[in-house]
């Protein structure tokens, strides 16, 4: 849940839903701001510790509820628990117009500070297409969870396959730590409706795409990527994020690809037991891409 530092605001998009999103101010001398997107089924709130450990380490994040979900879908869809994760009118195209509105307002409430994209799952397949559609606007991405947007590169069948059994929460592929499935299935800002059921079919194949061509010729410049994974997640898992990082370098041209596979983690990597692991790479990462200012 936001802590007390916590700025809680809103805006309207394009097609007049409202969309529910916080601003953590740095706690120190910010070198750059974050803009963070959730995955299917959640929200900006199961993201605290990640969030704390960044607004410590002089980062600014802004984090949404997405379209659909969250504090945005509970407005949305008038308190009914049962919609929450349907995206309404205009679909994952207007979500994704949403989330770029968003930058907009991030960039034009912090003209002299880099702007960092962090995606986790859906929300990493939506930074994607943002660095596809609008390379300039962002000067490093850093996804976890993530997958290559292909037929073979992303499991589109269940998540939990591996873990099922007749005691199973259903959750079990999220985190080794249990108790972050439990936490899931008792949050009510949260479903655990399949991506399929939620967006419905043609929503779903829109999320197919790969990294555009050429984008470091067209920009003069790379933008730094780094790629995150629990080897035994199942949504892409490493030979997917690999497939990627390859994409990243000879598809757009990035020189500056990096990534980390966290052995016995599964999706969730910031909310798994090596978190503390987690948050540190990440913020070596970023910290030596944008040094404290002086």
């Amino acid at each position: 849940m936001p802590d007390s530092s916590t700025d809680a605001r809103s805006f309207v998009d394009e097609k007049g839903i409202t969309i529910v999103y916080d601003v953590h101010p740095a706690t120190t001398a910010p070198r750059a701001v974050v803009q963070l997107l959730h995955g299917v089924g959640e929200h900006a709130g199961r993201y605290a510790a990640l969030i704390a450990a960044l607004t410590a380490d002089g980062y600014t994040v802004y984090a949404d509820d997405h379209r659909g979900h969250g504090r945005t879908g509970m407005l949305q869809h008038d308190g009914d628990v049962s919609r929450l994760g349907k995206l309404g009118p205009g679909g994952l195209r207007a979500a994704l117009a949403a989330v770029w509105q968003f930058t907009g307002i991030i960039r034009a409430e912090n003209p002299g500070l880099p702007l960092v994209l962090l995606g986790h799952s859906w929300g990493s397949f939506l930074s994607q297409m943002l660095l596809n559609d609008h390379p300039d606007a962002y000067d490093a991405v850093i996804l976890s969870g993530s997958a290559l947007r292909t037929p073979t590169s992303l499991n589109g069948g269940s998540l939990n396959a591996k873990w099922k059994g007749k005691d199973a929460l259903g959750t079990e592929w999220l985190a080794s730590d249990l108790s972050v499935g439990r936490a899931f299935l008792d949050d009510p800002l949260t479903t655990d409706e399949p991506l399929l059921k939620l967006f419905g079919v043609v929503d779903a194949l829109r999320l197919y795409g790969r990294p555009r061509r050429g984008i470091a010729d067209e920009l003069g410049r790379g933008i730094p990527v780094l790629l995150m994974v629990g080897r035994d997640d199942p949504v892409g898992g490493p030979r997917s994020v690999h497939k990627l990082a390859d994409e990243y370098r000879h598809r757009s041209g990035f020189k500056d690809v990096t990534t980390l596979v966290y052995p016995g983690a599964r999706h969730e990597i910031f909310n798994e037991v090596m978190q503390e692991d987690v948050f540190a790479d990440l913020l070596a990462w970023a910290d030596r891409r944008f040094p404290v200012r002086g």
